[in-house]
């Protein structure tokens, strides 16, 4: 775990560190690969429900700070309150405990037809960005969305660009990079998903490379075909090669990251059976011993 000199500095150094480019592989600002660990709230998913929660993001903040980790990551969707002083709160809170926020994960649709609930969604996006920036966080995972029915792939993925080229615009001016996932929909295949990250010329705009989404034959080689675009990675300690799941080479996929060149965080996203209060700290050693 890093001490609080280490912490101030890695949080320095992010800050400083260039922002993503969405034409292009990332210009990554050193040769070294630099990957920090995090620990993803969706992980705690049944406890930080708001419908009936059993844990609130400060409970989760004081379980990440017990382990070996450098991040939290707090998805929006567990967010009790969004105001400013909540925000606010949750980062000064987080910086006690010596651990950065490492992200703040949205769930958005750009893909949806209406007009009303299309600029619903942008607004969403926007709104979420300043309160990444508010808390100290660097990023904020974004969906691209599915197809809906009658509708034609060329023209989905113009209005995710369109969306996309908008929200950046908000991103840049608060230094907070959005991270597209590769989360099924029209982002199902690596091709799919730079189809979409390559025509946003933007500073603000890179991945988000969820380790276990790709149904696809080989999710090791998509893996690697996105990495170079990554700004953040949510790890999965399952693959689903062909749709059949197996257990996650952990190993493989850290060296996938660093083979590219990563400069980011790594948060593990715990969503297989076992508890997660029980499974997730073997899997943060795990990936603590991996990433060094």
């Amino acid at each position: 775990m890093l001490s609080r000199r280490q912490f101030l500095a890695s949080s320095a150094a992010l800050a400083a560190a260039p922002l993503a480019r969405g034409i292009d592989p990332i210009k990554r600002p050193a040769a070294k690969p630099d990957l920090k660990l995090a620990l993803a709230a969706y992980s705690f998913r049944q406890a930080l429900d708001l419908k009936k929660p059993t844990m609130t993001l400060f409970d989760f903040i004081d379980y990440a700070a017990d382990l070996p980790l450098d991040g939290v990551e707090l998805t929006s969707y567990y967010w009790a309150e969004t105001t400013d002083a909540y925000a606010e709160k949750l980062a000064a809170h987080a910086a006690k405990k010596k651990l950065a926020i490492s992200g703040v994960p949205v769930g958005n649709n750009f893909c949806v037809k209406d007009d009303k609930a299309y600029r619903a969604e942008i607004q969403k996006v926007k709104d979420w960005t300043a309160r990444a920036a508010k808390c100290g966080a660097k990023t904020v995972r974004i969906f691209a969305g599915s197809l809906p029915k009658g509708d034609t792939l060329a023209d989905a993925q113009k209005r995710v660009t369109d969306a996309m080229t908008e929200c950046c615009e908000v991103a840049e001016k608060l230094g907070v990079l959005l991270a597209l996932e590769n989360h099924g929909g029209i982002t199902d295949t690596p091709d799919h998903l730079l189809e979409l990250v390559k025509p946003v010329k933007s500073k603000a705009l890179g991945v988000n490379i969820d380790t276990g989404n790709f149904r696809t034959a080989d999710p090791y080689a998509d893996i690697a075909k996105i990495a170079p675009y990554g700004v953040v990675s949510q790890v999965k300690t399952e693959v689903f090669p062909g749709g059949k799941v197996e257990e996650a080479d952990l190993t493989r996929v850290v060296k996938i990251l660093k083979d590219a060149n990563f400069h980011g965080f790594v948060a593990l996203e715990y969503e297989a059976k076992e508890d997660a209060k029980v499974a997730v700290p073997k899997y943060v050693k795990e990936l603590r011993k991996l990433i060094g």
